[in-house]
């Protein structure tokens, strides 16, 4: 041992530790903080990388698209496609034009589609809930049954109605036809103005399910005791729903309503599932007719300004709606 070792104590169970140990242990722990608030980004930076691959990047592409004059010409090699500025929204908003009044006539379509679809998906959403709120023998099973429609693949789902819907041969008219004789011939349900009908249908069928389950879930929130103490101070059933349950639910309404309309909106799926490529005059909702405009007649270009308009006319409506709901909720808080 040298004579620096010999003289110097031990560290007391009071002594402090020297400056340079001290400093190591606050760098250690400085980088485990950053170890530790960087692990939630590393974390969801897997999602946000499809995100930006599945969303974003088509949705840029596809906003550049509708400045080019992008027809089949071009498709081989759509970057040397001339700009065309906004020629494509010109020829989109010019409803005197043929292609004008085509889309114009679709949005209008698509908006009678969604209220009826939106409307009725939620009225029986909300239906089903409350009437599944209160303990039953056999809720269990027809929760089940209501949740059916909502778990199926959406093409089997939709296949299915197709076939139910033949003229010929069809669930649907071998029913209200042969069996109960409501019609007195069988009745075209995928062609003409009865496609409307089918769609709104099919679509309702499809998403009341979703409504059903959301609301099913926000019942649960709220207490039994209210209802008994309305129950005792002689409020009727009715009573209750507009004084308890729907202003309780006025949250997850605004929500829900907003998804539904957003899902309803651009639906494709059930659509070109039940029509195919060519959908009714009657049923042409708007993504039906962007794909013709798209795919049908190769003019990309026109098809993206579509689309464009179509997220334009979204992103507006949606701001407004929870500018609105947002004002009713600070206007019933206060």
């Amino acid at each position: 041992m040298t004579a620096t070792t010999l003289d110097t104590p031990p560290a007391g169970p009071g002594d402090k530790p020297p400056a340079g140990r001290g400093a190591a242990r606050k760098r250690r722990r400085g980088r485990g903080r950053v170890r530790r608030g960087a692990l939630p980004y590393l974390l969801l930076l897997p999602a946000l990388l499809l995100e930006l691959l599945i969303h974003l990047v088509p949705m840029a592409v596809g906003v550049v698209m509708s400045f080019k004059e992008l027809t089949q010409r071009y498709i081989r090699d759509w970057g040397a496609a001339p700009w065309s500025g906004l020629d494509n929204f010109r020829v989109a908003v010019d409803f005197d034009a043929p292609v004008g009044e085509a889309l114009l006539r679709s949005f209008l379509i698509t908006c009678a589609f969604t209220v009826l679809a939106v409307g009725l998906s939620w009225l029986l959403g909300v239906t089903a809930a409350i009437l599944m709120q209160d303990a039953f023998r056999g809720r269990g099973l027809l929760r089940a049954i209501f949740l059916t429609p909502y778990a199926l693949p959406v093409y089997t789902a939709v296949i299915t109605w197709s076939f139910m819907l033949q003229r010929d041969n069809g669930l649907v008219n071998h029913v209200l036809h042969d069996q109960l004789g409501l019609t007195s011939q069988p009745t075209f349900w995928l062609i003409g103005d009865n496609a409307f009908v089918s769609l709104v249908v099919v679509s309702v069928w499809r998403t009341w399910p979703f409504a059903f389950l959301v609301l099913t879930a926000a019942l649960q929130n709220i207490p039994r005791e209210v209802y008994e103490a309305s129950s005792i101070d002689g409020a009727g059933i009715w009573q209750q729903i507009r004084r308890i349950t729907l202003p309780s639910l006025r949250p997850v309404n605004q929500v829900l309503v907003l998804v539904l309309f957003l899902w309803t909106f651009n639906d494709f799926n059930v659509p070109y599932i039940l029509f195919g490529k060519s959908a009714p005059e009657s049923a042409d909702i708007i993504s039906i007719h962007i794909y013709q405009s798209s795919f049908v007649t190769w003019n990309f270009g026109a098809g993206s300004a579509m689309s464009v308009l179509l997220l334009l006319f979204l992103l507006v409506v949606t701001a407004v709606y929870l500018l609105l709901t947002s004002r009713g909720r600070k206007a019933a808080s206060a």
